[in-house]
């Protein structure tokens, strides 16, 4: 992906969470390079070169005359980071090639100073999945064809990473340390880390410790629809401060969020998001964990064929006033695509799931948490695939 990207455009924003893996990933592509320069902002000694020639970098050691990569870590933590990341695409673009990574989201962070569009391409960069594990490398293509298709090689395999995956998380390192009391010790310090420092730190919020609270509380509300004034008046705080907290947790990526889909539904709701969080044991409770591993991969494999540019893809929630709900929906473009519903033991299809399919006219999938075979079952002149949730799901492309 990285290849394709960087052939187009010599500037590459590398966002996702902190810990998963950015750094490392740099470091990957910048062996590649013959000639490269890695900068970090946390590192005073380089904030220090930083201050003193912002154009630091043209001192890189050249060992050809290839074209060389200059790593910008973190950047985004510099007041006037896209002021100065824009001067320095105008000016060096045609010499140098720039990866820019952050834990912040480097296409929304901070409002103010002009504009960068047109100058990146966005890379994201998430935890560890199924589909990327599986080592499956569907094309995408062919996922488009036959959105139902599924491969049951590898069961065991797939089922032993998938519930590594649920007790360790996809971080590196609890998932490769392999042991739940690694994942327990990190798990704690990233939480209080991403809090009291990063957070901080870039948003001068004082309310700290009910921002902290507010993360407490959302492992517990996974699966539903978010109330946010139900959660203002359990922590007695605005209205507009759970708004503005919930945002800035999407924004350093320790959640993401989907909306309702309205088109063609009957007494939809319009307003409530659901919240799903990256460090997935932190869900007690099965089926809302089952719902949230579900999540993470689907929105892994959204964000992935939007930043190769397949199509304007987006992932929604179904859920109307009777309580009717299916936990997914994949659009492009505005178009219904596919509809997804996770059931942590149930292999009968759902019955909302039958109602909001012939109501959108798209084939579905039902996704368990158990089996060790699949079914396709008709439904009008469509049809519902039912099977194990890390078989089908090892298969969406990258």
């Amino acid at each position: 992906m990285w290849k394709e990207l960087a052939r187009e455009k010599s500037m590459i924003f590398l966002a996702g969470p902190r810990q998963a893996g950015k750094t490392t990933f740099s470091n990957i592509i910048a062996a590649s390079f013959s000639n490269s320069l890695y900068f970090n902002w946390d590192i005073p000694v380089h904030r220090t070169m930083f201050i003193e020639n912002p154009a630091f970098f043209e001192a890189v050691d050249r060992k050809d005359t290839t074209t060389p990569l200059i790593v910008f870590d973190e950047i985004h933590k510099y007041r006037d980071w896209k002021n100065y990341l824009k001067g320095v695409y105008d000016q060096f673009h045609s010499k140098y090639t720039f990866l820019v990574s952050g834990s912040g989201r480097l296409d929304l962070y901070q409002k103010g100073g002009d504009s960068l569009a047109g100058r990146y391409f966005l890379l994201h960069l998430w935890p560890f999945t199924i589909a990327e594990l599986g080592k499956r490398n569907v094309a995408f293509d062919k996922f488009l064809k036959d959105p139902l298709f599924i491969n049951m090689d590898n069961h065991k395999g797939l089922k032993k990473i998938w519930e590594q995956l649920s007790v360790l998380s996809g971080f590196p390192e609890p998932y490769l340390s392999g042991k739940a009391t690694t994942w327990r010790r990190w798990s704690n310090t990233y939480a209080h880390q991403l809090i009291k420092e990063d957070i901080r730190d870039l948003t001068e919020i004082k309310s700290v410790g009910d921002i902290e609270m507010l993360y407490l509380i959302l492992p517990s509300k996974v699966g539903n629809p978010l109330s946010m004034p139900s959660l203002a008046r359990d922590l007695r705080v605005s209205y507009n401060s759970i708004q503005s907290w919930l945002s800035i947790f999407e924004r350093f990526f320790m959640t993401f969020s989907i909306s309702p889909w309205t088109t063609r539904i009957s007494r939809a709701i319009q307003k409530e998001r659901k919240v799903y969080l990256w460090d997935i044991p932190r869900i007690k409770e099965p089926s809302a964990r089952f719902e949230n591993m579900v999540a993470i991969e689907l929105w892994r494999a959204v964000t992935a064929w939007n930043d190769m540019g397949y199509g304007s893809f987006s992932l929604h929630f179904i859920k109307n006033k009777e309580q009717q709900e299916v936990d997914f929906l994949i659009a492009d473009n505005g178009e219904p695509l596919l509809l997804i519903e996770a059931k942590l033991s149930d292999t009968q299809p759902s019955p909302a799931l039958v109602k909001f399919q012939k109501a959108l006219n798209i084939n579905a999938v039902q996704l368990t948490g158990t089996g060790e075979s699949f079914r396709l079952v008709s439904s009008a002149d469509k049809s519902i695939l039912i099977a194990p949730a890390y078989q089908w799901l090892a298969g969406l492309p990258a």
